[in-house]
Parts: structure tokens; sequence; C-alpha cells
């Protein structure tokens, strides 16, 4: 059913006590993080819970990462915690790095998808940080957007995919990283990443000192593990640089109105074409990325033409939304 959704301002003191007041009361809230913007529910109230998967269209099955105000609160949502949990905590929390851990009894199947495992992060923004410490709680909170859509980092973008379906939308300005957390998995013998993000598998080796394994691909049940997945609607494509300059000088490409995102130089001049230059430094792009893919969205072109990003360690966040954002739905 629709709703009006309500567009709060994080300066201001009645509108964080009106998004803590819809939260206490069961109703769904986007928050801003410092990775992407998260559609907020009480975890420990399943009903609200559910509004999330309702909201975004999400499957029940696809698990949710809780958000909570500080390491002390892990043990009120995980069991058996791996030693390596608090040595990774001290760290990296508040940031952008986020533990899979067994869960405890208590907590309800519907955050898991009915998974045994939990996924616990303590996030950097303050705001949200202020909201967790009032409430007293975990927040579930999956990327404020429309499912398999592209990840917000705007208040703006939130309000672009979901109006009309949550509650309100809690303004705190672009989002720090613009990138979704890395996932660890402490459950094995073994540190594995199961959604690469801004910390990276050097810095967790650095940290623990030991190997941490970062598989291509895995069948794990986190956010994030789709094929298909942070998409525009327009179609787009990923492809090398020289592959992109022949495909613009196709003759039977000279008409398609185009949207181009690329960081390395392109002398071609096409009337037809809509060029984005992206930054060459990882951080910056990653922080532009769903920014700019939201802008090209709305330019009215026929397709979005990305330049594949290099392939190496430090860009396989990048290069691992892009490669889903391009990817090809077959069903």
């Amino acid at each position: 059913m629709q709703q009006k959704t309500k567009l709060l301002q994080a300066h201001s003191p009645k509108d964080i006590a009106t998004a803590i007041a819809l939260l206490k009361d069961g109703q769904i809230v986007a928050v801003p993080t410092e990775t992407v913007y998260g559609l907020a529910a009480d975890a420990k109230n399943p009903d609200a819970v559910r509004n999330i998967f309702v909201a975004k269209g999400r499957p029940a099955s696809h698990p949710l990462i809780v958000h909570i105000a500080s390491c002390a609160k892990i043990h009120e949502w995980a069991d058996h915690i791996s030693p390596l949990a608090s040595i990774l905590a001290k760290q990296f929390w508040p940031g952008p790095l986020t533990l899979l851990l067994h869960k405890k009894p208590t907590v309800n199947d519907v955050v898991t998808g009915g998974l045994p495992t939990i996924a616990l992060r303590v996030p950097q923004h303050p705001l949200l940080l202020e909201i967790l410490e009032t409430l007293d709680t975990g927040l579930a909170a999956p990327s404020a957007n429309q499912h398999k859509r592209l990840s917000p980092t705007t208040a703006q973008h939130v309000m672009d995919g979901l109006a009309g379906n949550i509650a309100a939308v809690l303004d705190g300005g672009p989002c720090s990283f613009g990138l979704e957390s890395t996932i660890v998995d402490l459950t094995g013998s073994t540190p594995t990443i199961l959604r690469p993000g801004p910390i990276t598998q050097q810095m967790l080796e650095d940290t623990l000192g030991m190997v941490v394994l970062a598989p291509e691909h895995h069948t794990e049940h986190v956010a994030g593990n789709m094929v298909v997945h942070y998409q525009p609607r327009t179609q787009t494509v990923l492809m090398p640089l020289r592959a992109l300059q022949e495909y613009l000088l196709a003759p039977e490409n000279s008409t398609k109105k185009l949207a181009i995102m690329h960081y390395s130089s392109i002398s071609l001049k096409a009337t037809n074409v809509l060029f984005q230059v992206m930054p060459q430094d990882k951080a910056a792009y990653a922080r532009a990325m769903y920014q700019v893919l939201h802008q090209l969205d709305k330019a009215g072109v026929e397709q979005i033409l990305i330049e594949t990003p290099p392939n190496n360690i430090a860009w396989r966040d990048v290069l691992d939304r892009l490669t889903k954002a391009s990817a090809y739905d077959k069903r």
C-alpha cells in the first residue's frame, strides 16, 4: 500500500526524533551510513523486518546485515564467536566491515533468511550510531533500493526508488565511501571474504597475521551475492578500452544515444555520446560510481558503456559491482 514518505533532515533534532519514533513503532526508515543508504528496521521486530523485504521486493531467503552500536553488542546476536572477530572489530569498527558469525538461537530467522549465521557491522556514520545507541537494539539495514537496482548514496536516490513504499528517509548527505561494506566469514577455520569492499584482503591479512581467502565465486548466501545486482534500468555494458573505442567507431552505433564511463583518455568525439570521465584513484572512483550511474540512468540514453577497471586486488570491489551491474539476467 502506498504511503507518503517523509523526507527528514539530519541537522534537525526534531526530524531525528521522528525517525527514532518511527523505528520504535515498527516502521522502516532509510538512514545514511558511510557505505550506502540503508533501509532500516528494528532487527528484534520480525514484522518490521518483513516489511523491508516487501518494500525492496527482496526474496525472504536473502539474509540481512544487522547494524549494532558497538563491539560489545556482538554477544546479543552471535554465539561461538571466533577470537578473530575481536581483533577485526578493534581494528575496523566502526567502519565498512561486516562479520559473518554463528547466530544466537534467540535471533529470529526472518533476519538471517533462515540461515544459522548472522552478519554484523558497527557503522561509522555518527548519526546512525546515535540512533542505534538511543534505540538500544540492532537495525537490519540492507541498501535502500529496489531489489537488484543501483545502490543509493544520497537521500534523493532513495526517494527516487522507494518513495511511497517506506515511512521516511533521513537525509544525512552523500555517503563517504559510496560502496557496500566488505563481508568476511569467520564461521570456518580460515577467514574468507564473501563480498569485497573498502576493507581489502591485504588490510585484513596485515591485521590478522594470517591468510585470508578471497574466492572469486562462492555459494554462501550473503548480501550482494547475486550474479545480477546493482543494476541501472538502462542496458549497461562493461568492456575494455579498446573494445569500447571500436564499438563507438562501428557505423551501426553512430546514431545510438550512448553514455560512456571511462577513466582512461579517449580522444574520440561524437555528438551522440555523453562522455563521463571517472577518477583514476580507486577510492575516488568508488565514491563517485553509484552517483554517476544514477545520473546516466536518467540521461535518456540507450546504453551505458563502462570501461573495465583495473583487474587487481585494489580494484576488486569496484570490478565486482560493475560486473554485476552489467550482467545479463537470463530468467
